[in-house]
């Protein structure tokens, strides 16, 4: 058995549809999102929730590719072959953040936490709306 603790990626910024924050928690060894639902909270699995979150946030970054993909070139300054398949790769293969220890958490938590991201999920844990500015519209 594996080492790795599931975490929720996106502990602390779900909210539900009152704005109210859903606390990360966990169940046995399972991380769950706490949906509040009026005086109750209803528990949704976080990796239901965080597919969702990341599956929309691909499907956005996908539809403007080229455009991330000059801009992190331009960026890092590095004009060739080998940068622009890597950039491409990393969007293409953007679910693998959901793979346990693929990515440092905290640091992808607090990146998303600067930029005032945020998801809203309904009391079944389905995304109805994401918040990331700059970006036209978050509605679903």
């Amino acid at each position: 058995m594996s080492n790795i603790v599931r975490r929720a990626l996106f502990a602390d910024l779900v909210f539900n549809e009152d704005g109210q924050p859903a606390k990360a928690v966990y169940i046995g060894q399972v991380p769950h999102y706490s949906v509040p639902d009026g005086d109750f909270l209803r528990h949704v699995e976080a990796e239901h929730v965080d597919r969702q979150i990341v599956a929309l946030m691909q499907e956005r970054v996908l539809g403007m590719s080229d455009a991330i993909t000059e801009g992190m070139i331009h960026m890092m300054g590095e004009e060739n072959l080998f940068t622009r398949a890597s950039v491409k790769h990393a969007i293409e293969n953007m679910d693998r953040i959901l793979e346990p220890g693929a990515v440092d958490v905290d640091e992808l938590r607090t990146a998303l936490w600067m930029t005032k991201f945020r998801a809203v999920v309904d009391v079944h844990g389905n995304v109805v709306l994401l918040e990331i500015p700059g970006w036209e519209d978050g509605e679903i």
